[in-house]
């Protein structure tokens, strides 16, 4: 008898009924092994006496024969696997909570290795070793293990869910095709999965994608923020440095005016006290010299000297009683100092806060070109439509349209906006006459206009080369120290808001607040006419740049 180190494979002492190793094996006459029970089921539940292997039908139920050598191959196979099965299972895992146990083992479960999707049950290694040997049982399809192998099953028919059924979007058995999914367009679960697989890894790579596009663009305004810090930094330095060198300026020439006082007020005495020591001299001298004479008992020659002397009639000497150094005083010089050093630096920060909006402001620059269709026709537009001037004789007559002017001469930008933040320069040197600003798309050009915001005018002008106004309706006189060379025009629709800068000398000029901007905006320019000579300068709309 061949040893047990050398046992055939366990499908050949497997009973071809119940696909389990042999129990009390016996053989039919036509030479097949069967357990004796599952023959004597098998021809009972037919009733009829028919091999199931070979299909022989006998007239009569045979005579089973117990099979002695297979029983004790049987025998030797059980003690081997046991044997075998207790080495494993000593070096297997106990099922842990959260892990799926053995649902064949007893007592101790053991750790699943895999789950059996036709017998609907978990194995471990021992108790799956059939589904890997077994020739039947390799058919199976097994997968990692799981819980819960019943939900899997199709509740109506008590099948495998196999398919997945694209027009319902759920899985369903075989038999579900032919009744309620009669119509219904099915792929194998493995196709559906493998596609959805793709979609996700392909949806996950574009999320990935943009969030590191996210990442980039976060470092992008990170590195914006760092350059716009160090700006700020260095701009801050700048400013406070100014201001700091401003109130050294200011306490050096307080302490110089309290040190020239004081100068002048010690030279003042100082001289006094000379004048007086020197007159003390003098009368010092004669008394000396009277003394002399005093001890003299020649009374004639006594007489005589004293008239030489002219001791009657002392050197003359200043009328001290009106003379005085008093003490120089101080009193309010450090006020005056102080109230002198809070006007510069108040000027000085208001003008370091407009510079600071005026860079703001002008990133909000737009290019702005003049549109030849509105212009007036005693009005001149250069070819790229960046500057106007006034004409000195009427040029031959333009075609009129609804959107020229007839009477005003002025023109219209090209761009018109709404919901936005504009700004734009236009220089006005050499002129003594202008209007700049914006207004509304739908104003009328033609016949004679007001410049008012009631009208759709926010602007302000020049007239007789230094009267500056707002046309605020009534119009507001500006008081500027000089006159811009260079006008910023500034618009915050939402905020209702224009604003005018010289931006040469970083001032604001002047802002209509609280706006009600309902219809697109246009820039508006008036060179004015041209008068005897005067005024022939154009306006020039410049490219933005940070003063």
């Amino acid at each position: 008898m061949a040893s047990s180190n050398f046992l055939p494979s366990e499908d050949q002492f497997l009973c071809s009924v119940c696909l389990d190793v042999f129990t009390d094996p016996v053989t039919t006459s036509c030479g097949h092994n069967f357990c004796k029970k599952c023959i004597n089921d098998y021809w009972t539940t037919n009733n009829q006496n028919m091999c199931p292997l070979c299909k022989k039908v006998f007239t009569s139920r045979p005579e089973l024969l117990v099979n002695t050598f297979i029983s004790e191959m049987v025998s030797q196979f059980r003690q081997s696997a046991q044997q075998k099965a207790s080495s494993s299972s000593s070096e297997q895992q106990e099922s842990k909570p959260g892990e799926v146990p053995c649902d064949v083992c007893t007592g101790t479960k053991l750790k699943a290795l895999k789950s059996c999707l036709v017998c609907l049950a978990s194995y471990c290694e021992t108790h799956l070793e059939p589904h890997l040997t077994a020739s039947r049982l390799k058919r199976h399809q097994l997968m990692d293990p799981v819980e819960n192998l019943e939900d899997r099953m199709c509740t109506k028919h008590d099948k495998p869910l196999e398919l997945f059924c694209k027009t319902d979007q759920t899985c369903v058995c075989m038999l579900c095709i032919f009744s309620d999914h009669k119509t219904h367009k099915f792929v194998p679960l493995k196709e559906e999965y493998e596609e959805r697989k793709f979609k996700m890894e392909a949806q996950i790579q574009q999320i990935i994608q943009e969030r590191q596009l996210k990442i980039e663009t976060i470092k992008g305004f990170v590195d914006i923020s760092n350059r716009n810090a160090d700006m700020e930094k260095a701009e801050g330095v700048q400013v406070f440095t100014d201001l700091k060198e401003s109130v050294e300026r200011k306490l050096n020439e307080l302490i110089n005016t309290i040190e020239e006082k004081q100068r002048t007020t010690k030279k003042q005495a100082e001289d006094s006290i000379r004048e007086l020591e020197q007159e003390i001299s003098e009368l010092m001298k004669r008394s000396t010299e009277v003394e002399k004479l005093s001890l003299s008992e020649d009374h004639l020659h006594l007489l005589q000297s004293v008239q030489a002397l002219n001791i009657h009639h002392p050197p003359p000497t200043k009328d001290w009683s009106e003379v005085s150094v008093p003490p120089a005083s101080y009193e309010g010089t450090v006020v005056r100092a102080v109230s002198q050093l809070e006007e510069t630096l108040s000027k000085k920060m208001k003008k370091l806060v407009v510079e600071a909006e005026l860079k703001r402001v002008q990133k909000f620059a737009v290019d702005v070109t003049l549109d030849p269709q509105t212009a007036h026709p005693l009005l001149i537009l250069s070819d790229d439509g960046k500057q106007v001037r006034p004409a000195k004789v009427r040029p031959p007559c333009l075609p009129d349209n609804p959107q020229r002017f007839s009477q005003s001469a002025c023109v219209l930008g090209t761009q018109n906006f709404s919901k936005e933040k504009l700004y734009y320069e236009v220089q006005v040197k050499r002129k003594s006459d202008w209007d700049l600003g914006v207004v509304r798309e739908s104003i009328n050009r033609k016949g004679p206009i007001t410049l008012s915001p009631q009208d759709g005018y926010w602007t302000i002008c020049l007239r007789n080369g230094n009267e500056y106004k707002a046309a605020a309706g009534p119009p507001v006189v500006l008081s500027l120290k000089s006159g811009p060379q260079k006008v910023g025009v500034f618009v915050d629709y939402e905020e209702g808001l224009v604003s005018f800068y010289d931006v040469e000398a970083a001032v604001l000029i002047f802002s209509f607040t609280g706006c009600s901007f309902k219809e697109k905006l246009l820039p508006y320019f008036s060179p004015c006419l041209y008068y005897d000579g005067k005024n022939s300068a154009p306006l020039i709309i410049s490219p933005v740049g940070v003063n």
